[in-house]
């Protein structure tokens, strides 16, 4: 790569294509180059979650930035969109059960895509984030994370268990 260091490149749609390898690895070919394997990360990833895409080869440098994945062909974008799936692996929370202090710790109580689930947390400000819209992030004591993609689109019970920490 030439130039600057720091210089951030965008891949054209047209100059990117990705798909699976032998054993399901993320392979593509960038600029006419081919790629056996290639990791991408979310330069953004609570904030726009199929733009901004950093695109890396197998050694984690950078090779470029895809703008969006909804402006590459089908079977790139769908790919694309897999591979984002399993690094960003995510649940996402289907009812809010209970929310309640005990002692120095919030817990929760979730449904989930993936079923019941409980999250404590310390306190709210640093293991909730509001990425944007009615979106929050749920974080755990422990890492572990799940997602309220809109808390107004939730069941009127889950919603109201919200509102003392909303």
């Amino acid at each position: 790569m030439s130039g600057d260091l720091y210089d951030i490149r965008i891949f054209e749609p047209k100059d990117v294509m990705f798909s699976r390898g032998t054993g399901g690895v993320f392979q593509g070919v960038l600029d006419g180059k081919p790629y056996p394997e290639l990791v991408v990360y979310r330069a953004f990833p609570f904030l726009y979650t199929t733009q901004y895409l950093s695109i890396r080869d197998a050694k984690g440098e950078e090779l470029g930035i895809v703008r969006d994945l909804r402006e590459l062909d089908e079977e790139s974008a769908k790919e694309l969109e897999q591979e984002l799936q399993f690094r960003y692996f995510l649940p996402r929370v289907t009812r809010v059960d209970s929310v309640k202090q005990k002692s120095d710790l919030w817990i929760w109580e979730l449904q989930t895509t993936l079923g019941p689930t409980r999250i404590a947390m310390r306190n709210l400000h640093e293991f909730m984030q509001f990425p944007g819209g009615n979106r929050i992030i749920l974080t755990d004591i422990n890492g572990k994370r799940c997602e309220i993609a809109d808390w107004q689109a939730l069941d009127s019970r889950s919603r109201q268990q919200l509102t003392d920490v909303v």
